[in-house]
């Protein structure tokens, strides 16, 4: 069956980040809504499915000031889940695939057949240019703490507090609200390397992350204050990963993780370049275990 199209959109200027493109943060709240718009049109709820376990994204284009954006969305059964939402946003200009998001659901392999036969309408084949490819399909794990986090380096990278803006239909943080705190934050991790601002200005390099997965693991309400501790976990020639964990602050609950693969880009060619020896050595030696 054809992917039904959930969301119509457009790159505005104030989105753009100073790689002079789309912020992640803005692919999140657009793959939110149209999540919505998908569960809306196909009756898929958490009563049917169970609750989304973890949001993988992958950033195959950038897309950039005046862009037009489609999200077009289906659900399979063949993915890595036992159930996977499939989100695909692209430029209908160009018919250029930008991003993949696939929303990972356990509702039980009771129920395989009969959620099979209510979705019908909706089912595609999973695309393989959506499937994880630098960070595994499981959802990060929810027993970390702080101290032991802080013992393996980590460090916290960002402070905030939810105010009733942030707040989505359901009055919980939503993933557009959180990624904006991670984006914020990231900067700050980047400093930890020989990678940071002045090597980057230099050079005429930027930021820039091209696979992320999201599992929340206890909502975050008005009112609320969290902080981010943010540790390595691996690097390999072009690409390094980290992983992001929100607290709320009062109980040093765990509120969301954020995996993530990153790498550098020279911002005149658009390409990747290697990471320099002493960033991998310095990243490897602050690793944390996941």
């Amino acid at each position: 069956m054809p992917q039904t199209s959930t969301l119509y959109s457009f790159v505005n200027r104030w989105e753009c980040d100073e790689n002079d493109h789309l912020n992640v943060q803005f692919y999140f709240a657009r793959f939110e809504e149209a999540d919505r718009q998908f569960r809306l049109l196909s009756g898929l709820s958490d009563a049917v499915a169970g609750p989304r376990r973890v949001r993988h994204i992958r950033y195959h284009r950038e897309l950039k000031d005046a862009d037009l954006i489609e999200v077009r969305s289906g659900l399979a059964f063949d993915g890595p889940h036992m159930l996977t939402v499939i989100h695909e946003m692209l430029d209908p200009a160009t018919g250029t695939l930008a991003a993949t998001a696939i929303d990972g659901y356990d509702p039980g392999t009771h129920a395989a057949k009969s959620l099979r036969d209510r979705f019908a309408p909706h089912i595609v084949a999973m695309p393989e240019h959506a499937a994880p490819r630098g960070l595994g399909a499981s959802p990060a794990p929810g027993r970390t703490g702080p101290s032991d986090l802080e013992s393996q380096s980590a460090q916290i990278c960002f402070r905030g507090t939810v105010m009733p803006r942030h707040l989505g239909p359901d009055n919980k943080a939503d993933d557009g609200f959180a990624l904006s705190a991670f984006t914020d934050g990231v900067v700050h991790v980047w400093q930890r390397t020989p990678m940071n601002h002045a090597f980057l200005t230099k050079h005429g390099y930027g930021r820039v992350a091209v696979e992320m997965k999201l599992t929340w693991h206890s909502p975050l309400k008005n009112g609320e204050a969290f902080y981010i501790l943010t540790g390595f976990t691996g690097c390999r020639e072009k690409t390094f990963s980290f992983r992001h964990h929100m607290f709320e602050a009062r109980t040093d609950r765990l509120v969301a993780c954020l995996d993530v693969v990153a790498l550098v880009l020279d911002l005149k060619t658009r390409k990747s370049v290697a990471l320099p020896g002493s960033a991998m050595d310095q990243i490897r030696r602050q690793t944390i275990s996941v």
